[in-house]
């Protein structure tokens, strides 16, 4: 058992160590600082809580408030290419993330995730 720890702690590691982490982590920092952004993000969420306010009194339809949400969303990132470059670290660190876990899940389960069980959507199993 003491080995699995181990080299789960080394994975992690390996993790912290990545240039997708170092990389989301610095334009994090960056984003912190920056002012501008940070107005931006509080009138984003400002807008996020309207919306969700008005979608509970039922002004705008679940579908409206995704919507100005995801609009909202484009025009800060159009705004700001400190808050877009963090966005798109991250995503690019959530993703490696993501292939670590969907690894992991074949060695626990034996089942890809991405297994259609059509084999001519892969060429094969492994």
């Amino acid at each position: 058992m003491n080995e699995i720890f181990e080299k789960t702690r080394e994975l992690g590691e390996m993790i912290q160590n990545s240039e997708q982490m170092k990389k989301a982590k610095n334009l994090e920092i960056l984003q912190e600082n920056n002012e501008e952004a940070q107005e931006l993000l509080k009138a984003f969420n400002l807008q996020r809580m309207n919306l969700a306010r008005d979608m509970q009194n039922n002004k705008i339809t679940r579908e409206e408030a995704i919507l100005k949400n995801n609009e909202a969303f484009e025009e800060m990132l159009s705004k700001s290419e400190v808050i877009k470059n963090y966005i798109d670290a991250k995503k690019e660190f959530d993703e490696l993330v993501n292939q670590i876990n969907q690894i992991l899940n074949f060695y626990i389960t034996g089942q890809d995730p991405n297994c259609t069980h059509d084999c001519s959507t892969c060429g094969g199993c492994h």
